[in-house]
């Protein structure tokens, strides 16, 4: 889809948090945009479409600069080993490119307003409607842990609710989706 730089002043919060800005950004593109998609964020930084890979965020600073990226699957996904892909496509919605990247730029300055003015806090409340839900089994690929999404904490960790009751704080990773067991099985 494209990138953008975002230049860090005095003040702001964490930087590693404009990955939920733009989490965001791009949920809320998507529900104006395609309405009838079951979209759903997936922490840290994918969008998911049926529970496929639909989009991603990467981010990369420099000096006081991030530059994120967004990529959307309109009408191409790729292969990936690792995980099922979609396009929105697939799912009924042909977007134009050009339309959706607007739209996109005019969200993602509305979340970053949100995340200078109003702080962490703030974007976590509006990322959480937009994820799976809460009890969504996870795998925490680097740890080798599973547990169940217990929200984010303030900071924007994601908070893994672990089997034996206790929440482990996960700040950076790469966390799958898992199905949940089905009973008798």
């Amino acid at each position: 889809m494209g990138s953008t730089v975002v230049h860090l002043t005095i003040g702001d919060p964490s930087p590693a948090t404009l990955a939920l800005v733009a989490g965001v950004a791009l949920a809320k593109t998507v529900a104006a945009l395609a309405p009838n998609i079951d979209a759903q964020l997936k922490w840290p930084n994918d969008l998911l479409v049926g529970g496929a890979k639909c989009a991603g965020i990467l981010m990369e600073r420099t000096g006081n600069s991030v530059v994120i990226g967004i990529g959307v699957n309109l009408v191409a996904a790729p292969d990936l080993p690792d995980r099922p892909t979609a396009t929105l496509m697939d799912k009924g919605v042909a977007l134009d490119r050009d339309h959706f990247a607007g739209a996109l730029g005019i969200a993602m300055i509305d979340a970053l307003w949100t995340w200078r003015q109003e702080g962490v806090a703030s974007i976590v409340r509006a990322w959480l409607p937009l994820a799976h839900p809460l009890g969504t089994p996870l795998h925490v690929s680097e740890q080798v842990i599973d547990g169940t999404f217990d929200g984010l904490a303030e900071d924007g960790a994601l908070r893994l609710r672990l089997g034996d009751g206790e929440t482990m704080l996960v700040h950076a990773g790469d966390v799958e989706l898992r199905r949940p067991v089905e009973e008798g099985r």
